[in-house]
């Protein structure tokens, strides 16, 4: 406990958006002067997938993406012994290059933060109620319940 008695909350940002993710605002969130170690994770569209060109993706969200994120935020903080964690989605249509998932968290240790960070982009993908829209260079297109 700290000398205040002021509960800190370990999840600082979960939010599921339509604009860019800022990734300097994600890491600056989840800084700590008890932090030895801070690991991000940024999943940023790529332009090819399976060997296949993309030409563009669109993410499509569930309303309750950002209730489940959330919860997914929750067990993570239960599981871990965290210092901060935040995460954020993107939706909408996102340009290839830029992030459509950045995850950070910071923890005394660094195995921690390593194996924090791996479940709570692993657990994000596996619940977050968001589909992928792909289309192709060739004009074919596939849609993915994915993160």
């Amino acid at each position: 406990m700290n000398p205040n008695n002021v509960v800190m909350s370990v999840t600082r940002l979960v939010e599921v958006v339509d604009r860019p993710l800022d990734r300097a605002l994600v890491e600056a969130l989840v800084a700590d002067p008890r932090a030895g170690a801070v690991v991000t994770f940024c999943g940023d569209v790529r332009n090819v997938d399976h060997g296949r060109a993309v030409a563009s993706l669109h993410y499509e969200g569930h309303p309750t993406a950002g209730r489940v994120l959330a919860d997914v935020a929750a067990e993570i903080e239960g599981r871990f012994d965290i210092i901060a964690l935040a995460v954020a989605h993107r939706v909408g249509s996102i340009p290839i290059g830029e992030s459509a998932l950045i995850a950070a968290v910071s923890s005394m240790h660094r195995d921690t933060a390593f194996m924090a960070c791996s479940a709570l982009v692993d657990l994000t993908k596996e619940r977050l109620p968001v589909w992928k829209h792909q289309v192709f260079a060739d004009g074919t297109d596939e849609w993915v319940n994915c993160a």
